[in-house]
């Protein structure tokens, strides 16, 4: 392709033609800036140096970006380029190759989708799963990122809707720009239009300065705008007006700034109801929802329960400098049959909570909290085949306790280390069953 100084199209070959999309009499006298190149420093106050990088550098060498063919797809290019003088050395133009990598990008994301299904890939940016269900969301996610759809992700709280969130943006071409976390319901009206849109000094009382908004912060990069079905009616207007026209304005002030924001949005509320009572407006729904992501609850999943397990152990293992094996068979068939309404979340904290009793070794059932162990909300978990009784197992216990404090001498301490539980479990077991620290313990 040659561009003028002004970088308007001179002459396009028919493989330029192929690559974006429009004929060689739809580009010819058009802006280089139809295509939309990702790789492109518009700088626009003249010709020549004054239009663009590429003239003020003289050239550019294997550049990866994209550009946006006729069909308002994201294709990926490399590009070259090199600036054309006359004998004076006055810029007459420049000619610019693009070579197409579309094919190359499929085939590696091809590698991808086929490593995490033979698990030689541990997560995805941070998400754990290798159930049939998260596979597809993983391959859903590396599609729409490629584009700049607006995404909205459904799921159950504690499922990971913000990891979903920042994977798509980290696998877009705005990895490198801001990712902004909003969370709607946390503010009231007033403060969350300041929050998202900024407001002058002196907008209402004690904004003793002007400030920046979310939005004005995320330029150039993405926005997750979490529990999207909490935002106020008024402040719904002003979003849908953002979205529409890509300008804000502050709170206080009349000028309009312009804005370029990825904009995804999260909720685990049902909005299609909240429309229907007047709550939600049906046209900010729809410039939300173009691209609907669903986030599978834990239950939904349980396969992936003993691999998120385990990952949770390991950081753990490295948070606490504890050395937790593993959990016992009986431990995770407790943990694989609990419906986790909390989803990862829940599991996460449920670990944390058994770092906190289990000093090393395993993990076994009486470390788990006890609505894991005993959850009247599921139907109730059967023990073990090789499991004693619940009364020989008090009986069992109280023996391995007394064991424990005689080898130790009477020390507690010693005895839970023993007994891989914690002190303080000791002093209650103690208590429970009348054993006297000040006798011995025959």
């Amino acid at each position: 392709m040659v561009v003028d100084p002004s970088g308007r199209v001179l002459a396009v070959n028919p493989a330029a033609e192929r690559l974006t999309g429009y004929s060689e009499a739809e580009l010819v006298g058009k802006s280089c800036r139809i295509l939309d190149c990702t790789g492109c420093h518009i700088i626009g106050e003249g010709p020549g140096e004054r239009w663009c990088g590429l003239y003020a550098k003289g050239e550019v060498r294997a550049k990866k970006c994209f550009i946006t063919n006729k069909a308002h797809n994201p294709v990926n290019v490399i590009k070259n380029a090199r600036v054309l003088r006359d004998d004076n050395g006055e810029i007459i133009g420049a000619v610019e190759t693009l070579t197409d990598m579309s094919e190359i990008v499929r085939q590696q994301q091809e590698i991808n989708a086929l490593k995490r299904t033979l698990n030689l890939d541990e997560d995805f940016q941070g998400i754990v799963g290798q159930a049939p269900a998260m596979q597809r969301l993983f391959e859903l996610i590396d599609n729409v990122a490629q584009t700049l759809a607006p995404v909205m992700i459904r799921g159950e709280s504690g499922t990971g809707k913000e990891l979903v969130a920042r994977a798509i943006h980290e696998r877009s071409r705005r990895r490198k720009q801001p990712f902004i976390k909003v969370n709607c319901a946390a503010l009231n009206e007033n403060l969350l239009e300041s929050e998202l849109f900024g407001h002058a000094k002196g907008a209402y009382t004690g904004a003793d300065r002007a400030r920046m908004g979310r939005f004005q912060a995320a330029h150039g990069g993405t926005i997750f705008l979490d529990e999207i079905g909490d935002i106020p009616p008024q402040t719904q207007v002003k979003l849908l007006r953002v979205l529409e026209e890509k300008e804000i304005e502050r709170v206080g002030e009349n000028r309009s700034i312009s804005v370029d924001v990825r904009v995804i949005t999260a909720t685990n509320r049902d909005l299609e109801s909240l429309i229907a009572q007047g709550r939600f407006r049906e046209d900010l729904y729809f410039r939300i929802n173009v691209f609907p992501l669903g986030v599978p609850a834990l239950r939904e999943r349980r396969e992936d329960v003993p691999i998120i397990v385990q990952h949770f152990l390991r950081l753990n293992n490295s948070k606490t400098g504890k050395r937790i094996l593993g959990l016992t068979p009986e431990a995770m068939e407790r943990m694989s049959a609990y419906d986790w309404p909390g989803n990862v979340r829940e599991l996460r904290n449920a670990i944390e909570y058994a770092f906190v009793l289990c000093h090393s070794g395993a993990i076994s059932s009486q470390h788990l909290p006890p609505k894991v162990v005993y959850d009247n909300q599921c139907a109730p978990v059967p023990l073990a085949v090789s499991d004693p009784p619940p009364a020989q197992a008090t009986v069992d216990q109280k023996q391995a306790l007394l064991a424990a404090l005689r080898k130790a001498g009477g020390n507690q301490s010693a005895a839970a280390r023993m007994l891989g539980v914690s002190r303080v479990t000791v002093w209650k077991r103690m208590k429970k069953w009348g054993i006297d620290p000040k006798q011995g313990y025959g």
